[in-house]
């Protein structure tokens, strides 16, 4: 048999976020230790830069266009390729605890097995998990919902309503500046799903037996909005005491010079004239958020993360304690970013830059292989954890998987090619579509934008990242670069997968 597998996910974290990647404020030891003794990808990027796409590629290995699930509310049929049915098939014990959302969350028929489960009391078997615990940001459904109304009802009341009555994300401001999306939490700690995760994943690892294999997802709702952690962890970063992030263009009126050069739904997005995807309160305007409430949304997310590595931490030393850390190899990662002051701006959507697409990606082998730190600076992707996986187990990686094993150095990089990471975006909001095919290579990231109802088909992106790291330059039209843009956008459709599917919407998220 193979080694153990922990794949540890959160939701919506920068690749700033760990003090590994310079990360100065939220404490997390815990991962920055998985960071030293493991393989640290400098340049991991997303397939897709929302949770349902690009949850359905870590699942599956493959591109969004493969997959077919190209925004947030196309289900992911229940009998796609899993790699979690594949390590089952090989004998391992598979579980799932936190987020899974390879279906949407809208489900007032209960159509999805992900959303019935908690209602009904089931905990699968499904997409090859024999065991799932399924939570979210709201503690209105799922097994979580369903744990809370019978362990801590009181608790409920406490939480941001993330959706309004008609399904739209809520608007609403709180905490000490009337910032969106911010809530003061009563919950007590331990009932917050933070560590409710931990708590479900413990307690299935302990049935697991030292001789058995076992593949472990652990999902964390958390640094996602809505903000509103537990209420008594908020002197852990008082907002208050720290300025502004770093990357924030320090006025509107910079952003907006900064804006001007991009496409114009930046812009757009900016003034609050249109939000043109799902994944953002309509009612938003960036232009109006104040540094301090920019403040307070940045403190309460570096607290849920500070949170999330203590939960690890626990997982981590049970699995120490009962044997079994050294024949286990850990793997975190997240969905993908958060603008979070970047550009002005807050949440995410169709922004292909390194707020959104790049994302943290450690791996810490099992001691029992000893092999040495790393740190990878060419191009990775989600899809290459899957077939990393099944090398890990020992198994063949299926040839329905569009990437391949993860390079255990930069060496082993070079061998493979490893030369460029490719992110799909489309959507389709209130009769805007939106299509982004976007290469990152050498150092450069080049958005081409297809025909839709926004665009013609001529715009784009082109960012030298090395010497513009905050992306506030777009060189698309700059004359010096026309031929260095010729090229990436001819690799960019050399190696452009072939979409294979294209699912209906049934639902807003």
């Amino acid at each position: 048999m193979g080694r153990n597998i922990l794949f540890i996910t959160t939701d919506q974290m920068r690749f700033d976020a760990l003090g590994a990647h310079g990360g100065r404020i939220a404490r997390t030891p815990v991962i920055d230790l998985i960071a030293r003794r493991g393989i640290d990808y400098q340049r991991a990027h997303n397939q897709n830069v929302v949770c349902m796409p690009a949850r359905s590629t870590m699942l599956t290995g493959q591109y969004v266009g493969t997959h077919g699930v190209w925004m947030n509310g196309v289900p992911l049929p229940p009998e796609a390729p899993s790699v979690a049915t594949v390590l089952h098939g090989a004998g391992y014990r598979t579980g799932l605890f936190g987020k899974a959302h390879f279906e949407p969350h809208v489900d007032f028929k209960g159509e999805f097995y992900e959303n019935r489960m908690g209602r009904d009391g089931e905990f699968g078997p499904h997409r090859g998990f024999e065991h799932m615990e399924l939570a979210t940001h709201s503690p209105l459904i799922l097994h979580y919902g369903a744990w809370l109304r019978e362990h801590a009802p009181d608790s409920i009341a406490g939480f941001y309503p993330n959706l309004t009555s008609k399904m739209r994300v809520n608007g609403a401001g709180g905490g000490d500046t009337g910032a969106i999306q911010v809530h003061r939490n009563p919950v007590a700690r331990n009932v917050y799903h933070t560590d409710w995760v931990a708590d479900r994943a413990l307690q299935w690892l302990d049935e697991v037996a030292p001789e058995e294999d076992f593949f472990c997802w652990m999902s964390f709702p958390d640094p996602h909005h809505p903000w509103d952690p537990p209420e008594t962890e908020l002197s852990r970063v008082p907002w208050q005491d720290i300025s502004v992030p770093a990357n924030y263009p320090g006025s509107p009126e910079a952003a907006r010079r900064i804006l001007a050069d991009k496409p114009h739904h930046w812009l757009d997005y900016f003034e609050g004239r249109k939000v043109s995807n799902m994944e953002a309160p309509p009612s938003f305007n960036p232009s109006q958020m104040t540094s301090d409430q920019l403040c307070e949304i940045d403190a309460l997310t570096h607290i849920e993360n500070e949170l999330i590595d203590e939960a690890c931490g626990r997982v981590l030393r049970r699995l120490e304690t009962r044997g079994m850390l050294d024949d286990t190899d850990i793997f975190f990662t997240t969905d993908h970013g958060e603008l979070q002051g970047d550009f002005g701006l807050l949440f995410k959507g169709a922004y292909h830059v390194d707020a959104l697409m790049r994302v943290p990606l450690l791996w810490q082998p099992a001691r029992a292989v000893e092999v040495e730190p790393a740190s990878v600076e060419l191009p990775v992707g989600h899809l290459d954890l899957a077939p990393t996986f099944c090398a890990v187990a020992g198994l063949d990686v299926p040839d329905w998987m569009d990437g391949e094993p993860l390079p255990l150095t930069q060496a082993d990089a070079e061998r493979q090619g490893r030369q460029r990471v490719l992110t799909e975006w489309d959507s389709d909001f209130e009769g805007d579509t939106l299509s982004l095919r976007t290469i990152h290579r050498d150092g450069y990231t080049c958005t081409l934008y297809l025909e839709s109802s926004l665009y013609e088909g001529s715009e784009g992106e082109l960012y030298n990242v090395r010497e513009d790291p905050r992306q506030w330059v777009n060189l698309w039209d700059d004359a010096e670069y026309q031929s260095i843009k010729r090229d990436l956008i001819d690799d960019l459709r050399a190696h452009l997968p072939i979409q294979k599917n294209r699912r209906t919407p049934v639902a807003p998220v």
